[in-house]
């Protein structure tokens, strides 16, 4: 089954005498980018949150955060006092410089009880005489439910991105047929092109390497020859199609085998020798880049 890379979820949850909420997103990416925004006093958790989603998840930038808060105290109380010390050596800072303003005739306003208590320090959100280990089982013990609500969102994206990018390779089925009944339309053409040119050539080469001519003929002959290239843009329709059928990673397979379908589709468009045959080189080309679009979000 297609899995997509963009997902989200969210959750709430409540034991060890806590609340808390969170919620986890993602985006494509080549392999996996984990931001986590998380309560630092509860030890061990970011550690253990970040084990659990690794073990989850195999490509992806994937954000999560959690808010936690003491059930009866307003959300982001829990652990909160004032750092005396700091708060005395900020005050002290302040005074400093309101003194150094004075001197110097400068008139500064008057900083908030909020403006010191934003200064780094003078909070501490440590929680020393508190047991986190209840609380911290209690979280890991909900993530499963909001990994499991993340993962059905990544699937039903991956059914999505299926369809699509089934579609696309239909298409491109489609023009590497027309490729292959222009190409044919087009042999009788080229070869009447290939002994007019041949004709001249010996009309006006008196003495030529007999040797050296079979050479460049059937240099221009393979030069203008795209059986090679419609049989490879044939095979790599069957294994994108046995791709999308596989359970699992295929993203990073699927992304190469894209870029093998334009460079087929390049190169047919470089051999045409015929504008039908050049315009079906362009719808094909045209069509693969929109299919990148799509494997880009497949994991």
């Amino acid at each position: 089954m297609t899995v997509s890379m963009t997902g989200f979820a969210a959750a709430k949850g409540q034991g060890a005498g806590h609340s808390w909420a969170w919620d986890i997103r993602s985006v494509n990416g080549k392999g996996l980018d984990l931001r986590l925004r998380v309560p630092d006093w509860i030890d061990g958790l970011e550690l253990a949150l970040r084990g659990e989603i690794s073990r989850s998840l195999q490509r992806g930038n994937v954000s999560l955060s959690l808010k936690v808060a003491r059930d009866g105290l307003a959300e982001g109380a829990e652990g909160v006092r004032v750092n005396i010390p700091a708060l005395a050596a900020v005050l002290a800072a302040l005074k400093q410089v309101e003194d150094a303003a004075m001197e110097a005739g400068v008139t500064l306003g008057q900083p908030t009880g909020a403006d010191v208590l934003a200064v780094r320090g003078v909070l501490d959100t440590t929680s020393a005489d508190f047991d986190v280990t209840p609380l911290r089982a209690a979280i890991l013990a909900d993530l499963p439910g909001l990994l499991k609500d993340f993962h059905a969102m990544r699937a039903a994206e991956g059914a999505a991105l299926h369809g699509v990018i089934a579609a696309q390779l239909d298409r491109i089925a489609r023009l590497t047929d027309d490729a292959a009944l222009e190409a044919t339309a087009r042999r009788d053409a080229a070869a009447t092109t290939l002994r007019d040119a041949l004709a001249k050539v010996l009309a006006n080469a008196e003495g030529v390497d007999e040797t050296r001519l079979a050479q460049e003929l059937a240099l221009i002959a393979v030069k203008n020859d795209v059986a090679e290239e419609l049989d490879r843009l044939t095979a790599h329709i069957d294994a994108a199609r046995s791709l999308l059928a596989e359970p699992g990673q295929v993203g990073r397979k699927f992304d190469f085998l894209r870029q093998e379908f334009m460079r087929e589709a390049n190169t047919l468009c470089s051999k045409s020798q015929s504008l039908a045959l050049t315009r079906i080189g362009l719808d094909l080309k045209t069509v693969i880049d929109q299919m990148r679009e799509q494997v880009q979000n497949v994991e």
